[in-house]
């Protein structure tokens, strides 16, 4: 990524700018985050999906780059792409708290 040491893992198409997306790594150019990106993914979109209908200014290339990154920092990634806390099933509940009272 850019502006890091020379032993950190070099991103060419990634980096961080103070105030953009809270600091969080981006495609360079854009202000997509890598956790969007990993996001869409974990969510069923594919490589060609995100790079045709959901963010069709970026490239393969870069969508795989937010895949190493991911590698490389998932503990970052993971933390940003949970769902919130309202959304998830909690303990011994049968069904997501959003279905509560709707009509079966």
């Amino acid at each position: 990524m850019n502006g890091t040491s020379a032993s950190a893992t070099a991103y060419r198409y990634l980096t961080r700018q103070p105030g953009v997306r809270s600091g969080h790594a981006i495609i360079e150019g854009t202000r997509i985050g890598v956790h969007d990106v990993i996001g869409l993914l974990q969510n069923g979109e594919t490589v060609e999906s995100i790079v045709a209908l959901c963010f069709p200014n970026i490239t393969r290339d870069q969508v795989y780059e937010c895949l190493a990154y991911y590698e490389d920092h998932r503990g970052e990634i993971d933390v940003l792409v949970a769902p919130p806390p309202d959304s998830e099933v909690l303990a011994g509940e049968k069904e997501p708290l959003w279905t509560k009272g709707s009509a079966p």
